[in-house]
């Protein structure tokens, strides 16, 4: 009777650690991720007020987009990257367009792109001194593959102020993250529950 006792019990614990990683591997399947980006380099060298000889427009910016999902890449439709004076964002400064790729899961990249500002517009921007705050916004649409198929499209729209000096690049050494103004939602949430509420119903039929 013991015996018999141990290897039901050895066996529901066996059952139990399958259950686990069914559980974790459908979650995984499910949930999805926006990529992750943030503004690595923004520079505008005509607003160099320590060179009157500066009067290259270029607008130049790299994003670092990363992918967090563990079991889904991410298509990218072209990245259309605005820059706007700040705060009201009423004027635009310059376009960037980067144009749309793959990414694995859990891969990362860098994307530099350039574009030409409208400087009449940088330079009511900016203060006497030279430095300013730029809004920079970035609308793409996204589709997440599975091993099968590609999702519908998801439209993302991301922002984030971005301080510059007095020779037009941008100041924090580190990546800005940007950031949607949309709330989240709570689809993963519901799903996460119910994979809870399926572990716990069926380990309650093993005793």
């Amino acid at each position: 009777m013991s015996a018999s006792r141990d290897q039901r019990k050895g066996g529901c614990c066996g059952c139990i650690f399958s259950l686990g990683l069914s559980a974790v591997f459908l979650w995984l399947w499910i949930h999805t991720s926006n990529p992750k980006c943030s503004i690595q380099t923004l520079s505008l060298p005509s607003l160099n007020i320590a060179s009157n000889l500066t009067t290259d427009p270029t607008l130049s910016l790299t994003l670092r987009l990363v992918n967090p999902n563990q079991l889904k890449g991410i298509q990218y439709d072209p990245l259309n990257v605005t820059v706007y004076d700040f705060p009201n964002k009423s004027n635009v400064i310059g376009n960037i367009l980067l144009p749309g790729f793959y990414q694995g899961h859990r891969k990362k990249a860098s994307k530099l792109g350039q574009g030409i500002a409208n400087m009449t517009v940088a330079l009511r921007a900016v203060s006497d001194n030279g430095t300013g705050v730029f809004r920079v916004d970035m609308a793409t649409a996204v589709k997440f593959k599975t091993l099968l198929q590609y999702s519908k499209r998801h439209r993302i729209r991301v922002e984030a102020d971005v301080v510059v000096n007095a020779s037009g690049v941008k100041v924090d050494p580190k990546g800005i993250r940007l950031r949607s103004m949309a709330p989240k939602m709570g689809s993963s949430c519901v799903v996460l529950g119910a994979l809870v509420n399926f572990l716990v119903f069926t380990l309650l039929d093993f005793w």
